[in-house]
């Protein structure tokens, strides 16, 4: 997932957003059927268009069950107890945040390991 590349937009790609938080277009369709709160509008051509909100909603999904280990069902659950008590919204932006610092994480080992020298035998 970059989102560095999230340019500033106010309708994504099912394509963009496969790029954006690293899933295949299939598991975002699957989500979509799974979730009622996921449900991205279609353009004139019929195709799916996301707006901001509905990727933060799926860095959600995504950290839910891939991270947190939930079923689709729990996370189902959780995404409703959220959305009853007044959290989804920054539940959606704490995923976001969360998924950038990750993904700085990884940069950062990456980096290190680059300029690491290699150790002599």
């Amino acid at each position: 997932m970059t989102t560095s590349r999230i340019a500033p937009k106010e309708y994504y790609s099912i394509g963009e957003v496969c790029e954006i938080v690293g899933l295949k277009p299939h598991v975002l369709r699957y989500w979509e059927s799974q979730f009622g709160v996921l449900s991205p509008s279609k353009n004139r051509s019929g195709n799916r268009v996301f707006r901001k909100k509905e990727i933060q909603l799926v860095l959600l999904v995504k950290r839910l069950l891939y991270e947190e280990k939930y079923t689709i069902e729990g996370a189902r659950q959780r995404l409703e107890q959220l959305r009853r008590g007044g959290g989804l919204p920054d539940a959606r932006r704490r995923a976001i945040d969360e998924e950038l610092l990750t993904q700085l994480l990884d940069e950062l080992g990456e980096l290190e390991r680059v300029l690491t020298p290699p150790k002599e035998r």
